[in-house]
């Protein structure tokens, strides 16, 4: 009983100590956000555009619309074919095609950015022979496919057999069931781990620098340049001014509320009190 008692209370301080550790690197980069960005952070940082080279001040209004703008299109190209995909392999695919599928986005979803950057650079940049808000945001949606391909299966296949049993009981045929009584039982898990992959991507830079490029001035349209935060980020930090690296450290803590907010969003959907409330 007391080596038992031992090795209980060895591991318990061990599983609390790993806690810890984890929780407080989380709170450490908020600090450190917190510290060095700061002082930059005003309503002009919000609203106005980046000053010219060597000159204090100005903002990064044009990089929040230009990150907005590729995050709507990899919403509006990407979670889609991702959402029907998923509803094919969790309900109507065949076990060898589906195993295909499943593996060849798990494939997808470990490619570095950086190749997936080369490819959109390849297909869409070279075609158009012009860098593109459109070209930044095919790159961003092949990203977000297999994410969102593979939550929405596995959200899809965790719904009880009882409620598919119960719609084609009553006469309803397999897409209809599907459609009024699959799809929404698991509607807020789809939808969270959709949030959580649009949060997941709208951090990336290197597929950015090959399709998007940047823009110090504000994008018209689709189809011209544009700036985003994570390249904003990477081109001030590496510049030579001591006001352009804080108002990188700035953005970053931007981007990092932006993505704790989707993710406290997307817990809150998925929490009882949240399909409480929907």
């Amino acid at each position: 009983m007391i080596w038992r008692r031992f090795v209980n209370a060895f591991m318990f301080g061990l599983t609390a100590l790993c806690t810890v550790i984890t929780v407080s690197v989380l709170f450490f980069i908020l600090g450190y956000l917190v510290y060095h960005g700061w002082r930059s952070l005003s309503w002009d940082f919000f609203t106005k555009l980046p000053a010219p080279v060597g000159e204090s001040g100005g903002g990064m209004a044009n990089a929040i619309v230009g990150s907005g703008k590729l995050l709507l299109l990899t919403v509006l190209f990407g979670v889609p074919i991702g959402f029907i995909g998923g509803v094919y392999l969790a309900e109507f695919g065949g076990a060898a095609f589906s195993s295909v599928v499943r593996y060849t986005a798990d494939l997808l979803n470990g490619v570095p950015s950086i190749v997936i950057g080369i490819l959109a650079y390849a297909l869409v940049v070279m075609r158009a022979r012009q860098f593109s808000t459109f070209a930044g945001g095919f790159a961003l949606s092949m990203m977000v496919i297999p994410i969102t391909l593979r939550s929405t299966e596995q959200f899809l296949r965790a719904v009880p057999n009882t409620l598919r049993e119960g719609a084609l009981a009553l006469g309803a045929s397999k897409w209809k069931a599907v459609v009024t009584v699959i799809i929404p039982a698991a509607m807020r898990g789809i939808l969270t781990g959709t949030i959580l992959g649009v949060a997941r991507v709208a951090g990336e830079t290197a597929p950015l620098l090959f399709t998007a490029l940047g823009n110090r001035y504000w994008s018209p349209g689709w189809f011209q340049p544009t700036a985003s935060l994570p390249m904003m980020v990477y081109t001030y930090a590496i510049s030579a001014y001591e006001d352009w690296h804080r108002q990188a450290w700035a953005a970053g803590l931007v981007l990092l509320s932006m993505m704790l907010v989707a993710n406290i969003a997307a817990r809150l959907i998925l929490s009882p009190k949240g399909a409480q409330h929907a």
